[in-house]
């Protein structure tokens, strides 16, 4: 017996349960093909389509006809022959792969969504406490891998105080305010004319130098 917020009740002949408590119906004179299946939530007042394991998920969708409460049995014995050749992070059990440590969060075998809604606030939909490590899969290298983050290497700080540190250059000049901008824009343009003024001096000296040395006319002079 099935029940839902659309009919007041369903029959049907009960195939099997899952982990999460699901129970799994099947009645194949009363309703046409494709409602035949029929699913009771483990936890009717929190349920997710994800709580539906894959291996029932195929049989709900009719993509086989054999359900997982008979296939079990046959896959138990089966394994027990198959040697595994090479090591992978997937087992020779399933071919879900790389999972974190939270495993079956909420009985939710997709875990894409328990993550946080925001910033320490963890996610009250899923049940995700605030501040917990979000559980789904990132590969390596993503910015949102643990694993993959570089901490954070300073070079100098506009401070003494370290109160502004900078990672390179450019970062340094996004942290600097207009007034230090401008001066350093005054001590480069000074600098350029102390330059000039010292080249200019120089090419006067070469130009006595060769006159005392009886070298005649300079040219430019």
């Amino acid at each position: 017996m099935y029940t839902n917020g659309d009919y007041p009740f369903k029959f049907g002949t009960f195939i099997g349960s899952d982990a999460a408590g699901n129970r799994y119906y099947e009645n194949r004179v009363d309703y046409p093909f494709g409602q035949h299946r029929l699913v009771e939530p483990g936890d009717i007042h929190n349920f997710d389509s994800a709580s539906i394991p894959p291996e029932w998920h195929g049989w709900m969708t009719s993509m086989n006809d054999t359900p997982p409460s008979a296939e079990e049995e046959y896959f138990k014995e089966a394994n027990k022959n198959i040697r595994q050749l090479d090591h992978s992070s997937t087992g020779i059990d399933h071919a879900v792969g790389h999972q974190e440590e939270v495993f079956n969060f909420h009985h939710l075998h997709n875990l894409s969504q328990v993550r946080s809604r925001g910033y320490g606030i963890g996610n009250p939909i899923v049940g995700l406490p605030p501040d917990a490590k979000d559980s789904y899969y990132t590969q390596p290298g993503s910015p949102y891998n643990a694993a993959s983050i570089r901490p954070r290497v300073n070079i100098g700080s506009l401070d003494a105080d370290g109160g502004r540190a900078y990672k390179s250059e450019k970062w340094a000049e996004r942290l600097r305010t207009p007034e230090e901008k401008a001066a350093i824009e005054r001590s480069k343009l000074d600098a350029l004319k102390k330059d000039i003024e010292t080249e200019k001096m120089n090419a006067m000296r070469r130009k006595m130098a060769l006159a005392a040395r009886g070298a005649g006319t300079v040219a430019g002079a």
